[in-house]
């Protein structure tokens, strides 16, 4: 299965490969000399409150406002 790796090579150019998870050396789109796999930051963005993800957070605020506006049908 193939996976998006950075590779990067000794000129300093950035590339990204779909390449199986134990390739380790591909040739450079931008020059053609050998590039290396580096181990890139995962793109993540938490809640800075929950921890979750920001969807999790809003999902959840808005059945809890839901749920107490149908309380307050429920008790006029």
């Amino acid at each position: 299965m193939a996976i998006l790796f950075d590779f990067t090579c000794e000129d300093g150019h950035i590339n990204e490969h779909f390449v199986s998870s134990e390739t380790t050396t591909v040739e450079c789109k931008t020059c053609g000399k050998l590039a290396t796999k580096v181990v890139s930051a995962p793109r993540v963005h938490l809640d800075p409150l929950s921890g979750d993800f920001p969807g999790a957070t809003y999902k959840w605020a808005k059945a809890r406002d839901q749920k107490l506006q149908q309380e307050r049908k429920a008790n006029s």
